[in-house]
């Protein structure tokens, strides 16, 4: 095992994998950004070295400055976490070139299946359906409307180089087709270092449902059940649970042997997911592979009982795969919410500054992955998201029934988050009844607004007046002390010290 690992992420999923790590005895070296020097990894890790500037292309995703951080901290692996350069094949050629192991699978299977068009070409080939769309990355517009023209709108522009929703946009009319193209050029650029991007037909009122697989290099490869991703709002996943309430027995096999035929087709290495659209009538189709570890897996662990990151460390440094796919263990309901610091009520506006309060929910089935600590300033630069709560009960019911009291025991003061806006969620009935698709939070947008209650401003408005109180109360203290201490200085005793030191002599 591997003695010292550096970790080439931020937030908490940089904190997510030190904890693993520290568990199984591994000194971990941070890296950071000038807006990330006072950051809760940087704190977690052994040792923290800084990368440059702020912006995620002068740090993050600087190949030679992270490479160079490993040499010079003695660190034998990188765990990528997700996003940034968790599917840059380049990256991984370059540590290789460098004798450090990159914790993830080969450049070759990532260049097979990170790269959304090949993916979608082998899943062809291997007779899986997939949703009509390019079969070659286009970055030039006029090719890629009349693509759009010919197959009809709506469709999806996404990015080629990765996935989480970045770089992705909904088009449902000519006229938006040529402001969302350059959009999603512009987002892919920034979040993957590649503004590569193809075209495929939108599929109506689909469900977003993902296999997550892990592979060994001794030819074992098993899947760790589904998750059901279709709340999501502007493409971005809100809140993610296992198992999906559509998901039968027989669905979830074939599901789960297509998508452990895809990682063995392409010799597969560490942790993927191979995410399906599924219709109205419960078909599948291929939509794509993230060479990666999800934001999500948190709901794999507390439905499986496993460590997920612990098993991509043992896969990584040769090991077998710990459990056959009967082996697996499967129980109750994991529910995550992904807590953003962002305004509901403003358009989803980000919210960055000073965290001056936090308190965090507890009890049993209860975590929390986070990245953020009271005091801690959420920097612009980044993603929003400084947190995930997630849930595990017996049921659905019960899981849903603990993630809206662990919701109302969330507590942040100095920004604004979307709490409120996840308590409405799963309120709703939409979502509890179990049959909702990805359009959900599009449709019930106006539903899951946070209505102002006019017994939430009383409570406000007196709060509000007897904190003015006190402050009035506290001054008027203060002036009184004042005025006696004035009065104290005329006062007889002080007098007769005076005149003692005057050497005045007796007391009138």
């Amino acid at each position: 095992m591997f003695r010292k690992i550096l970790v080439a992420n931020r937030g908490e999923i940089a904190v997510r994998v030190m904890r693993t790590c520290r568990e199984m005895g591994i000194r971990t070296v941070a890296v950071y950004s000038d807006a990330d020097r006072g950051a809760l990894h940087v704190r977690t890790a052994d040792e923290a070295v800084r990368l440059g500037p702020a912006p995620s292309r002068e740090s993050y995703l600087r190949i030679d400055k992270i490479l160079e951080a490993a040499k010079a901290t003695g660190a034998e692996a990188i765990h990528p976490g997700y996003g940034f350069l968790s599917e840059r094949a380049e990256f991984v050629r370059e540590c290789q070139k460098a004798g450090i192991v990159f914790i993830g699978p080969p450049a070759e299977a990532m260049d097979a299946m990170g790269e959304k068009t090949q993916a979608r070409r082998r899943m062809i080939e291997a007779g899986v359906p997939v949703v009509p769309g390019m079969a070659e990355p286009e970055n030039d517009i006029g090719k890629a409307r009349a693509f759009a023209e010919n197959v009809g709108f709506p469709v999806m522009i996404k990015a080629a180089a990765g996935g989480g929703g970045k770089g992705m946009r909904r088009v449902d009319s000519l006229q938006e087709f040529e402001a969302a193209f350059g959009g999603a050029q512009r987002e892919a650029a920034n979040a993957f270092g590649d503004d590569r991007v193809y075209i495929e037909k939108f599929l109506e009122k689909p469900r977003h449902v993902e296999i997550q697989i892990f592979a060994d290099s001794h030819g074992n490869a098993v899947h760790l059940f589904e998750r059901e991703c279709s709340v999501q709002r502007r493409h971005q996943k809100v809140i993610e649970e296992t198992p999906s309430p559509i998901v039968d027995e027989q669905m979830r096999r074939e599901m789960g042997e297509v998508a452990v035929r895809a990682a063995k087709a392409v010799n597969y290495l560490g942790a993927g997911t191979c995410e399906f659209l599924v219709d109205a009538h419960r078909n599948f189709y291929f939509l794509e592979m993230n060479t990666r570890l999800q934001v999500e897996h948190p709901v794999t662990e507390l439905r499986t009982g496993l460590d997920l990151v612990k098993w991509q460390l043992e896969v990584a440094a040769g090991g077998k795969l710990p459990l056959a796919q009967d082996e697996i263990p499967s129980s109750g309901h994991a529910i995550e919410a992904r807590i953003n610091a962002e305004d509901p009520n403003k358009n989803f506006m980000p919210s960055p500054g000073k965290i001056t309060y936090m308190r965090l929910p507890g009890g049993p089935g209860t975590r929390i992955d986070g990245g953020v600590y009271p005091g801690y300033t959420v920097p612009m630069t980044y993603d929003s998201m400084i947190a995930k709560l997630i849930v595990w009960a017996p049921t659905r019911d019960e899981a849903i029934d603990r993630l809206k009291r662990a919701l109302s025991d969330y507590v942040v003061k100095g920004i604004t988050t979307n709490i409120g806006y996840l308590r409405q969620i799963i309120e709703h009935p939409e979502f509890r009844s179990g049959d909702y698709d990805t359009t959900f939070l599009a449709r019930r947008a106006e539903e899951l607004k946070s209505e102002p209650s006019e017994q939430m401003a009383k409570v406000a408005l007196m709060a509000s007046a007897i904190h003015q109180f006190q402050l009035d109360q506290a001054r008027s203290r203060k002036l009184q002390d004042r005025a006696q201490g004035a009065q104290a200085s005329h006062s007889r005793w002080a007098e007769m010290g005076r005149m003692r030191a005057l050497g005045r002599g007796g007391v009138r």
